[in-house]
């Protein structure tokens, strides 16, 4: 009976073991839910769907889009930190997850804790752009006359802790230039009210502003690159004027923690495969972004120099959300 007993829990064991490969070797078999934090028509929306489409078609299963916004990205980021860790959903990172740990102060989550790097895909500049009412055409300009000007300029952003917010407050922080805060839920619903002088700028993912600029709505400045942004070479690197200034955004994917390294491996290397495609490099090109592959343990370590990154700029320009 002992012996019974004991054959029965040694096969069963043997039966979880090899479980567990199979199961991530059968990685995806059904769709798949990729959680954005932002509207549908912005650049991460953008970003995303390129790669859902590939990873689709490549593994014969849907990778859904879903657009989870509000709180700066943060409602996204719970729901896919709350969620089963089976690979089945993802989560679309950008600067705002790195930015919203110490931006926000009550989080119900730790994102570096919770959750797991799966794959970076890719870099993006934002741009510096201002209303075609402002009498400057410069960087430098531009800070002479906010300095002249404490406190009548406003910029607005695509809401509290984005990047778009942040690379405003960089800006501030390194310039002493006095401007306030106008958050939107996202840079589109922002253009009129820059455009009609309502508010004078926004630094925004270039896509948008380099879309806005060449038609002529708005005045491109500069880039938050720490160098000149290939496909815009000549507009300035805002760090020409201000050294040291950047602020340049990263894109990429992460899954609540405890998903399979198995899984977690299968889908860094259909990312790696896809940034390989010249159809999807293209793409990703049309919207400003340079592809950026990474291991999961270098996309992790990205996130986490990041957030120590933007942790010092809150500190420093002393902004909170609650």
């Amino acid at each position: 009976m002992i012996r019974f007993v004991r054959n029965a829990l040694l096969g069963l064991f043997c039966l979880t073991c090899s479980a567990a490969p199979a199961f991530a070797a059968d990685y995806p078999n059904r769709p798949v839910r990729w959680l954005i934090g932002f509207a549908a028509g912005g650049p991460v929306d953008i970003v995303a769907r390129i790669m859902s489409q590939w990873l689709s078609d490549h593994f014969g299963q849907q990778f859904v889009v879903e657009n989870r916004t509000g709180s700066g990205g943060n409602i996204a980021a719970a729901a896919a930190v709350n969620s089963p860790p089976d690979g089945y959903t993802l989560l679309f990172v950008a600067p705002n997850n790195a930015i919203s740990t110490s931006l926000y102060k009550k989080l119900p989550y730790d994102f570096l804790r919770d959750t797991t790097p799966v794959a970076s895909i890719m870099q993006l500049t934002n741009m510096l752009v201002i209303s075609n009412a402002m009498p400057v055409k410069t960087v430098k300009e531009f800070i002479d006359y906010c300095k002249a000007n404490p406190g009548k300029i406003s910029y607005a952003s695509s809401g509290n802790g984005t990047s778009v917010h942040m690379s405003a407050e960089l800006f501030k922080a390194m310039t002493k230039c006095d401007m306030q805060h106008v958050p939107y839920r996202g840079s589109a619903i922002a253009f009129p009210d820059i455009i009609s002088d309502k508010v004078q700028l926004i630094f925004d993912n270039l896509p948008s502003a380099l879309e806005q600029s060449r038609g002529g709505n708005v005045r491109a400045l500069g880039v938050t690159s720490p160098q000149r942004w290939p496909g815009v070479p000549d507009v300035p690197a805002i760090a020409e004027t201000v050294p040291g200034f950047e602020a340049v955004g990263f894109y990429g994917i992460s899954a609540p923690k405890g998903t399979p390294p198995e899984i977690v491996e299968t889908l860094n290397k259909a990312v790696g495969e896809a940034l390989k495609d010249p159809k999807v490099v293209a793409r990703l090109a049309e919207v400003g972004g340079i592809p950026k592959p990474m291991t999961p343990a270098e996309f992790g370590k990205l996130v986490a120099d990041e957030t120590e990154k933007w942790r010092k700029v809150v500190e420093f320009a002393g902004v909170s959300v609650d």
